[in-house]
């Protein structure tokens, strides 16, 4: 369920989606380097990409991914809220006002979208109930046609 924005009625209209700048190529074609890789090399080159770019939003949201799958789940919560934080600041710096779409099929929005998922999904892993449905919720309100198909 979706809240108004504080001061913002039901009727209100809702705010215009943002959409992130790209990432830099080099970026984008590490992640592409390590989805192609398996084991022990993705993880490795996954690292190294949030190594050389720490802003990689979607970098910390696939280790998170790889951490759940191998059932780390501190290790994913530690990931994916890295890239939570990280794309809160991104989101503002793009003209979020903490509230409205940040659309998940805009390639460069599926860092911050994944992260609020993997998030919630570690949340729940670690009994944080609380937390994972704020995330639950706050991705109803990012991503509200489930463009990352993560829903």
């Amino acid at each position: 369920m979706s809240l108004p924005l504080h001061g913002q009625g039901a009727d209100s209209p809702r705010p215009e989606p943002t959409h992130f700048p790209p990432e830099p190529a080099e970026a984008v074609a590490a992640l592409e380097a390590a989805a192609s890789a398996a084991g022990d090399e993705r993880d490795r080159l996954l690292r190294q990409a949030v190594a050389t770019w720490p802003t990689l939003l979607d970098g910390w949201a696939r280790l998170a991914q790889e951490a759940l799958a191998r059932n780390e789940v501190v290790e994913a919560y530690a990931y994916a809220r890295v890239g939570y934080h990280r794309g809160l600041d991104r989101a503002r710096q793009a003209g979020w006002r903490g509230a409205g779409p940040v659309p998940g099929d805009h390639p460069p929005n599926q860092g911050f979208v994944r992260s609020v998922w993997m998030l919630g999904r570690a949340a729940a892993g670690i009994g944080e109930s609380d937390e994972a449905q704020r995330c639950q919720d706050l991705l109803a309100d990012l991503d509200p046609q489930n463009g990352l198909g993560v829903a």
